[in-house]
């Protein structure tokens, strides 16, 4: 359902999002990489935060499941974004930083779990993740696309469950799109 969201809207949802100014959320994830660390934008969208990736030197990954989201990220970015799913991901130990933007909020809750070990096992040990959920407490339906709402407290619970992960950070902040009166729960993850 969320995916033909994305099919049927891609060109809105790029208009939308493409030239919102994110440098105050890259700079706490950025300040954990090393110099051309390897990155992967997980559920990229848009392709906007890959390419700032790239143009700031690292190497970048990129994937998003709708064809034409993955279409339109190909062309803004540059890179060779592929169409596949968080539970596509098939790395052990290959990524220093992994990058979660709005994406892993579609899955639903009951699947979460399991898309967050296969992720957390493609990041390198002491490697950085950033994750970002609408702040709430509920799995919803909202224009055809699903949502699973976090807050600190179901957040920090939820990565308690992952053998090897932790939170390094989290804190709250208002949609960078100026039509949008939201707030978001940010989270940068840590592999131990």
């Amino acid at each position: 359902m969320t995916i033909n969201y994305y099919q049927n809207h891609a060109q809105r949802f790029f208009a939308d999002t493409i030239n919102v100014d994110m440098a105050s959320l890259y700079a706490p994830f950025i300040a954990h990489l090393p110099p051309g660390a390897r990155v992967l934008d997980a559920g990229c969208g848009s392709g906007r935060d890959a390419r700032a990736f790239a143009e700031m030197g690292y190497q970048v990954e990129a994937f998003d499941a709708s064809s034409e989201m993955v279409r339109l990220a190909t062309q803004h970015s540059g890179l060779a974004v592929k169409q596949m799913t968080f539970s596509d991901v098939d790395a052990t130990d290959r990524y220093d930083g992994i990058w979660c933007c709005a994406s892993l909020l579609h899955v639903e809750a009951h699947a979460l779990p399991q898309a967050m070990r296969t992720l957390a096992q493609a990041l390198k040990p002491g490697g950085i993740w950033y994750v970002s959920f609408k702040y709430g407490e509920q799995e919803r339906e909202k224009e055809g696309r699903h949502f699973s709402d976090f807050t600190e407290s179901t957040l920090t619970a939820l990565v308690n469950g992952l053998a090897n992960v932790q939170v390094a950070s989290m804190w709250t902040t208002q949609d960078k799109r100026p039509d949008r009166d939201e707030t978001w729960l940010n989270a940068l993850l840590r592999k131990v």
